[in-house]
């Protein structure tokens, strides 16, 4: 019997429930009529092999959907496949599996396992744009069958919705997700290689003058928390999460160390505490139940910083700056009163320049003497920006005494 339209028609479960009648033209070919519920009988296309000394039987689909001539098509491609030594079941097994696979599904196992590597703001924005609405359109999609064509419609629709920067910072938080997916076997490629690059935001340049360090200086003397928080940065150069979230137990009577946990690149970090900075420090209320010198109610320290920049902006009459600018300055203008650039990069914590490659291997001084020398050298020049308008004359130093 050749399995087609008419003889399929006539073909009948009778008294059993499940029933296969195969092709006589094309082996493996088959019918199969099973009882379903409330009587009805459920006809669908099967192929069956023998692979491994044992039967396999893959489903094509229901003889509703699918008509004779499709069914034997799909079967002779089956069958082909098994004749060049493939195993189409177990294929269809493993494809099932990653379907399960969705993108979402992969993307919370990645954030778990990352959160004990990430620094907390790191984490939290690296969830904020795999699980919000930047890739929505992936998350039901099975991992492995995204594409560079996907991956670069969603980066050119967030950057029409949410800017250059936005979407830069996207395809790079889902380049680095689909790296580490194919470090897992996972992937076998990374779509997001070649999908096209957001025009890059241009480096920062902008320089505070004397004359507007001493302004923000000046106007961060109204005695909250943000105040004290300006100010620090202007006297070390830190960055704000690192001031905003600092902690009574970095703290001893003569120094501030950075955890290696809050810090960008990972490494603790120590400063001398100079006197300008302790007197700011003393005037931070201990309280008992935190740990936190900043931020009344936030378990990761100070957190309002947009409304309180905005004031201070009003305050001092200084606009078109950032807080990182501060940092940016700091190091400038210590460099123009004479502090070498390896001290320099040692107070901001850089792992750049002389303390990168083999040099930075085997020199691992911290320039303790040195570094308490330029930041006390600083601190002098911030007051006597603030206190005469103007730079003190400081000769540069090349060596200290001994």
């Amino acid at each position: 019997m050749k399995l087609d339209a008419k003889t399929v028609a006539a073909l009948e479960l009778g008294a059993k429930t499940d029933a296969i009648y195969f092709d006589d033209t094309l082996t493996g070919f088959g019918f199969r009529l099973r009882a379903g519920a409330g009587g009805k009988v459920l006809r669908s296309w099967i192929v069956q092999y023998r692979r491994a000394g044992a039967s396999r039987r893959v489903l094509l689909g229901s003889a509703e959907v699918l008509t004779s001539e499709r069914a034997r098509a799909a079967a002779k491609e089956i069958l082909a496949k098994v004749a060049l030594g493939q195993d189409p079941s177990a294929d269809r097994a493993d494809r099932q599996a990653k379907d399960k696979l969705t993108f979402a599904r992969a993307v919370t196992e990645f954030l778990q396992s990352q959160r004990r590597h990430l620094r907390p703001s790191t984490f939290s924005g690296t969830t904020r744009y795999l699980t919000g609405s930047y890739f929505k359109p992936l998350h039901n999609m099975p991992l492995d069958t995204i594409t560079r064509q996907d991956v670069a419609l969603r980066i050119k629709t967030i950057e029409r919705e949410s800017g250059a920067a936005t979407a830069g910072q996207a395809r790079a938080k889902l380049s680095g997700f689909f790296v580490s997916a194919m470090q897992d076997g996972l992937v076998e490629a990374n779509p997001v290689i070649g999908a096209r690059k957001p025009a890059g935001n241009r480096p920062r340049q902008r320089l505070l003058s004397d004359a507007e360090l001493a302004a923000i200086w000046k106007a961060a003397d109204d005695g909250t928390e943000y105040g004290k928080i300006i100010r620090l940065l202007v006297l070390t150069g830190c960055r704000r999460e690192e001031i905003g979230g600092m902690c009574w137990s970095e703290l001893t009577p003569d120094t501030w160390t950075l955890p290696a946990e809050r810090a960008k690149n990972h490494r603790a970090h120590t400063l001398p505490l100079m006197p300008m900075m302790r007197a700011i420090l003393d005037g931070v209320p201990r309280m008992a139940s935190r740990e936190k010198l900043f931020g009344e109610r936030s378990p990761t320290g100070f957190q309002s910083w947009d409304l309180n920049k905005q004031n201070l902006d009003a305050r001092s009459g200084v606009t078109g700056w950032q807080l990182r600018d501060i940092r940016r300055s700091v190091a400038t203008k210590m460099a123009d009163i004479g502090v070498q650039p390896h001290i320099i990069e040692q107070i901001l914590n850089h792992v750049s320049g002389h303390r990168a490659g083999a040099a930075g291997v085997y020199n691992r001084s911290s320039y303790e003497r040195e570094v308490r020398a330029a930041l006390a050298m600083w601190s002098d020049h911030v007051r006597s920006l603030v206190e005469r308008g103007e730079s003190k004359k400081i000769l540069p130093f090349t060596s200290l005494p001994a």
